[in-house]
């Protein structure tokens, strides 16, 4: 396995919303033997209050603040020899400090599902505050896209199926 794995065992599952990113990181956790966390259902846990009403009682600067302590703790937990597969939520890897906390810690992984396939996804959920509006949701797609390249380990999601995209992430060099 891949000298950064050995040092720090973390997988941070990063992508758009709707990617697949709870989904595959959790499938993948479990091939691994590795513990997994979703960083939305953390926050929805601790918060007890759910994503959208943090976004429209505390605002996204709060929210983003919360995440990235979330994240942070985590980051600690793994640097103590915890494996483990973290889903981040949409926006988080956007930031530059959580992605500079993470370079350093493991290994990152692009969801890279197209947009029609997150649009068909977010059209069937009335939880994603940041999806309501249809021509801010392409344009925010494109532009994290940008933040999301930057991940170590690319990964384009062509099935539904969790498994595939898995294998998908195994087969890349750095996990060989």
């Amino acid at each position: 396995m891949n000298l950064t794995l050995k040092r720090t065992p973390g997988i941070y599952v990063v992508g758009f919303m709707a990617a697949g990113k709870s989904t595959v990181g959790r499938h993948l956790a479990h091939r691994l033997g590795w513990n997994f966390f979703d960083t939305d259902a953390e926050i929805e846990a601790a918060e007890k209050i759910a994503i959208a009403d943090i976004f429209a009682g505390r605002g996204e600067p709060e929210f983003r603040r919360i995440e990235t302590a979330v994240i942070r703790q985590h980051v600690r937990w793994i640097e103590r020899g915890r494996p483990a597969v973290l889903a981040l939520g949409g926006g988080a890897f956007s930031l530059p400090d959580n992605r500079l906390l993470l370079e350093n810690n493991g290994i990152t992984v692009w969801l890279d599902c197209p947009f029609e396939t997150v649009q068909h996804r977010v059209t069937q959920a009335t939880h994603r505050p940041l999806a309501r509006d249809p021509e801010a949701f392409a344009a925010l797609y494109r532009a994290r896209r940008d933040h999301y390249r930057l991940a170590n380990v690319h990964v384009p999601v062509f099935s539904d199926d969790p498994e595939t995209t898995v294998a998908a992430i195994l087969t890349h060099p750095l996990f060989q």
